[in-house]
């Protein structure tokens, strides 16, 4: 049977003069093992939902493969004890790919659990330089409400992270969701790759803070513009300084900073597809 994302669990609901049954429906959490080649990488705690796009995308941002036809043969198998993504590619690439090997178990909460090197998890970044999308004020403004429209494991769990796409005029027209935030943005990077979207026409939104890894996914992603709910951490300020990326964060209630590189975000009204 294929892991489900969602499960049906029992408990107590505790009010101030109550107590009563309640059934919850609360997001799985999975081991996916993301094996090259019958080697394995990573191991992360993930939503058994939307695999494919989650081990293409983290192939891609964690520098494994630098595009999804690198990959010569993949398929998802289910274990009792959890998932393998398991991908085969040339063993030029497999050679490659061991410069940036992890061998870990990585909680949701952290994404560079497991790194043997500061080299490795403070990383080079490419620098972003073409201008990329422009968006009006208002869309920056809205992208995370927007966002909301495509979060249904979030209607059902409240406890879910989303990334999804956002391209000028045309609103969130991508989404994925996961229990670990890194996850989320995984499955979308991975979602646009494998579809061929293009990432420098749009911009990232994520229902989450802005941490280091945030940041280098997306500009590994190369998407020009990252929009998030919540706060940037002063090192991934920095790092989306030199890399050229747009940055705005507290992105809720109709208004945002921009921390970077303002000059993709223009004054306007919101021209609606």
């Amino acid at each position: 049977m294929a892991a489900q994302p969602i499960r049906s669990m029992a408990g107590l609901s505790v009010q101030r003069d109550s107590m009563r049954e309640v059934t919850r429906s609360l997001p799985e959490e999975t081991p996916v093992a993301i094996v090259f080649n019958g080697t394995t990488a990573a191991v992360m705690m993930a939503t058994p939902d939307d695999l494919r796009d989650f081990a293409f995308g983290f192939a891609l941002t964690e520098g494994f493969i630098d595009a999804p036809d690198q990959v010569e043969g993949f398929e998802i198998v289910q274990h009792p004890a959890g998932i393998e993504a398991r991908f085969w590619i040339s063993a030029e690439r497999a050679a490659a790919m061991n410069a940036r090997r992890r061998n870990m178990l990585g909680p949701v909460g952290c994404g560079l659990c497991g790194i043997d090197s500061l080299e490795q998890a403070i990383r080079p970044l490419p620098v972003l330089t073409t201008t990329g999308a422009i968006f009006a004020r208002a869309e920056v403004a809205t992208a995370t409400d927007a966002l909301r429209d495509h979060q249904p494991l979030h209607d059902q769990t409240h406890a879910v992270h989303a990334a999804g796409f956002l391209l000028p005029g045309h609103g969130i027209v991508l989404a994925r969701e996961d229990v670990g935030r890194h996850n989320a943005l995984d499955k979308l990077i991975g979602a646009m790759a494998l579809s061929g979207r293009d990432a420098a026409q749009g911009a990232i939104v994520l229902t989450s803070r802005v941490s280091v890894e945030m940041v280098q996914k997306t500009v590994i992603a190369g998407c020009p513009v990252l929009i998030a709910v919540s706060a940037p951490t002063a090192h991934a300020l920095r790092l989306a300084l030199g890399a050229r990326l747009t940055l705005a964060a507290f992105a809720r209630g109709g208004g945002f900073d921009v921390y970077s590189h303002p000059e993709r975000i223009q004054s306007g009204a919101f021209n609606a597809a």
